[in-house]
């Protein structure tokens, strides 16, 4: 296999990389090359096979996990989507209890259950202890919140 194979997958590999980031593909490049390297220095194909799976295990078990630890030092994990509601407080629009209930939490209005044997009646706040499907488990609004912001009722 011609040296410039390799090359081009490991381009492909890296392309497709940015769109993954999860360092697996880029690891995959690097035996890409090291197969290239190879076959540029006349290896027949079985050694340029072999070069591939060595150096891309290496780097995936190696370089990979130093890599991801790295990023994750420099890069704080923020929470997202429903994940960042936990710890914020909501005001109760439908009484909530164990079996069920609303709250409006930051402009949109959740469904909710109590955390335990609780009823939160309207107005009151509570604090989303988890997130549980598409339902927002809550408890006392005693407990500390991520942001102090208390949304208002509806009209």
């Amino acid at each position: 296999m011609d040296w410039y194979w390799w090359i081009g997958t490991a381009l492909i590999l890296v392309v497709v990389e940015m769109v993954s980031l999860d360092l697996v593909l880029m690891m995959f490049a690097g035996g890409a090359v090291a197969a290239g390297v190879g076959s540029a220095l006349g290896a027949d194909l079985a050694v340029q096979i072999l070069l591939f799976g060595v150096v891309s295990t290496l780097l995936l078990f190696a370089i990979r996990p130093w890599l991801l630890k790295y990023l994750r030092q420099r890069t704080p994990l923020t929470e997202t989507n429903a994940a960042a509601q936990v710890g914020r407080i909501g005001v109760v629009v439908a009484e909530v209890t164990d079996d069920g209930g609303r709250i409006k939490l930051f402009g949109e209005v959740w469904s909710a259950r109590s955390a335990g044997d609780v009823t939160y009646p309207l107005g009151s706040d509570v604090v989303v202890v988890r997130i549980d499907g598409a339902t927002a488990i809550v408890g006392s609004a005693d407990a500390p919140v991520k942001e102090p912001h208390r949304p208002e009722l509806p009209a």
